[in-house]
């Protein structure tokens, strides 16, 4: 999938706001961010809209688009910028590498109750795959999803070692863009114990949720329990219209 000139850049301002590259916390003025990337007024508008939606940059009228000194403090684990929402591309780590184990994989019939969640017939067969995700070797989310058959039948073992959402998208020419998660807290269980590493009286986070792909499907129900230390979340909310 070709990505889109104001995604590109959308990252590139975005990296430079993470080295300081801007005096006096300030971003140049649409027109002369058009010729700076060449691309039209219509991209970088698009580029600075999403930037002001994350709470990255803000818009004071009358004096300029200025960069929101809370994000540099407070920056979220969670960066949802490319062309999929997946976890290897928008969990960051701080220059950390992750890692995937594979700790279980089978196919199995689907439940009710993941019937329902992915708009599957009671006939339906899912993916079941649990999967341990690393910081460099460091543990820090147990990640269990039920993806179906039907939607994926080519979903080898070899291939879910890696980014499944990458591989749809390169492979498959299909994208998960669409996401609804719940996120909330819960006493640890011995899985957390044993893989994360967290002891008895530490807390694990929790982020259920179902995503979806371009097309509205509905692609993988997801549980994912994770470290304490890495779970962090912001948010921004803009009543104004614009």
């Amino acid at each position: 999938m070709a990505d889109l000139v104001y995604r590109k850049v959308m990252r590139d301002i975005k990296k430079r706001i993470l080295n300081s590259e801007y005096p006096e916390m300030k971003l140049p003025d649409e027109r002369t961010l058009s010729k700076i990337y060449k691309v039209s007024r219509s991209s970088i508008k698009r580029a600075l809209g999403i930037l002001a939606q994350q709470g990255i940059i803000f818009k004071k009228r009358g004096s300029g688009t200025f960069i929101n000194p809370l994000y540099l403090k407070n920056r979220a684990m969670f960066n949802y910028e490319g062309s999929n929402i997946g976890i290897t591309d928008s969990f960051q780590l701080d220059g950390k590498q992750q890692g995937i184990q594979l700790l279980d994989y089978k196919v199995i019939p689907a439940s009710a109750e993941i019937q329902q969640d992915l708009f599957l017939e009671p006939d339906e067969f899912v993916y079941k795959i649990r999967r341990l995700r690393l910081a460099d070797n460091d543990p820090f989310i147990i990640e269990t999803g039920y993806i179906p058959i039907r939607i994926a039948p080519t979903l080898s073992p070899a291939v879910v070692k890696g980014s499944i959402f990458n591989y749809l998208e390169k492979d498959k020419g299909k994208a998960v863009t669409r996401s609804f998660m719940t996120i909330s807290v819960s006493p640890s269980q011995h899985q957390d114990h044993q893989y994360l590493n967290l002891r008895v009286e530490e807390p694990v986070a929790l982020m259920e949720g179902i995503f979806f792909l371009d097309d509205g499907t509905p692609f993988e129900v997801s549980n994912m329990r994770v470290h304490y230390k890495y779970m962090k979340y912001n948010t921004f909310v803009n009543l104004n219209e614009e």
